[in-house]
C-alpha cells in the first residue's frame, strides 16, 4: 500500500540497518580487543568460566614465583654452607697437623690461633647469613614453609639448622696440645657430618622446588590455553562475519534511502 503517514518500508529498513550496524560494531570491538568475550552480555556463562580460569592461572603463576623465591633462599643458604664446609676442612687439616709431636709449642700456638679464627668465621657466617631477613643457619628450631597452592600438600617445609660454633660443638676446641688436637679431630668429623647432611638436605629441597616450578608452569600454560579457547576471538571467523555485516550495513543504507523516497511518489499522485 502506498501511504504517506506511515513509512513501513523505511522503518523495516532502519530496523535491519540497526541490527547490521550493531553486529558490525561488535565485530570491530572483538577484533580490536582480541577477545570474543568483552562484556558479560557477549557470553555470560563463558565469562564466568574464563574468570575462574584466570584466577586459577594467577594462583599457579604466583605459586611458581613462591617456589622460585624458595630456591633463591636455599641457594643463598647453600652458598654460605659451602664456605663453612671449606672452613671445617681447613680446621680438620690444622688439627691433624697439630696432632703430631714434631711441632714446637710456639708453632702449635700459631696453628691454634688460626684454628680459632676459622671457628669465629663460621660463627660470623652462621649469624650473618640471611635472605630477606630470614636466617637459616643460626638455630635448629623453626622452619620456613614454601607455599605454592591452596591444597594441604601444596607446600614444602625447609628446616633450619644450627652451624654456629655451639651448634657444631666446636666452640671449646683448641690445638694447644697433641691431645686436644686429637679431640678436635674427632669432634670435627661429627661437625662435618652435620654440616654436609644439612647442606645435602638443602640441595634435595632445591631440586624438589625446581621440579615444582616446572609442573606449575605447565599447569598454568594449560589453563591459559583453555582460557584462550573460551575467550579469544577467532580472527578468521570474525573477519568473515565483519565482511558480511559491512555488506548488510551498506545494503541497509541503500534500501533506507530508497524507502524514504516512497512518500514522495505518493505525493506526486496528489498534484
Amino acid at each position: 500500500m502506498l501511504a504517506i503517514k506511515n513509512n513501513i518500508m523505511a522503518e523495516n529498513a532502519a530496523r535491519h540497518l540497526g541490527r547490521s550496524y550493531d553486529a558490525l560494531a561488535q565485530s570491530v570491538e572483538r577484533l580490536a580487543s582480541g577477545l570474543r568475550i568483552n562484556t558479560a552480555k557477549d557470553d555470560a556463562a563463558g565469562l564466568a568460566v574464563r574468570e575462574l580460569l584466570r584466577a586459577d592461572t594467577a594462583v599457579l603463576q604466583q605459586g611458581a614465583r613462591n617456589a622460585q623465591d624458595g630456591i633463591s633462599l636455599l641457594q643463598t643458604t647453600e652458598g654460605s654452607m659451602q664456605t663453612i664446609d671449606d672452613l671445617l676442612v681447613r680446621m680438620k687439616q690444622l688439627a691433624q697437623q697439630a696432632a703430631t709431636g714434631s711441632y714446637s709449642s710456639t708453632q702449635r700456638t700459631i696453628m691454634s690461633n688460626e684454628f680459632k679464627e676459622l671457628a669465629n668465621e663460621i660463627e660470623r657466617i652462621a649469624e650473618a647469613e640471611q635472605f630477606n631477613g630470614i636466617s637459616m643457619l643460626n638455630s635448629a628450631n623453626g622452619s620456613v614453609s614454601i607455599v605454592f597452592g591452596s591444597g594441604t600438600n601444596d607446600n614444602i617445609t625447609l628446616d633450619k639448622t644450627d652451624v654456629s660454633k655451639s651448634g657444631l660443638s666446636i666452640n671449646a676446641l683448641g690445638l694447644s696440645t697433641t691431645s686436644s688436637a686429637s679431640t678436635a679431630l674427632t669432634t670435627l668429623d661429627t661437625a662435618i657430618d652435620s654440616a654436609t647432611t644439612a647442606r645435602a638436605d638443602f640441595g634435595a629441597k632445591m631440586n624438589r622446588l625446581e621440579n615444582t616450578v616446572g609442573v606449575l608452569n605447565v599447569q598454568a600454560e594449560n589453563l591459559k590455553a583453555s582460557e584462550s579457547r573460551i575467550s579469544d576471538v577467532d580472527v578468521a571467523t570474525e573477519m568473515s562475519q565483519m565482511t558480511r555485516n559491512q555488506v548488510l550495513a551498506q545494503a541497509g543504507v541503500a534500501m533506507l534511502a530508497q524507502a524514504n523516497m516512497m512518500p514522495q511518489m505518493a505525493l506526486s499522485l496528489l498534484v
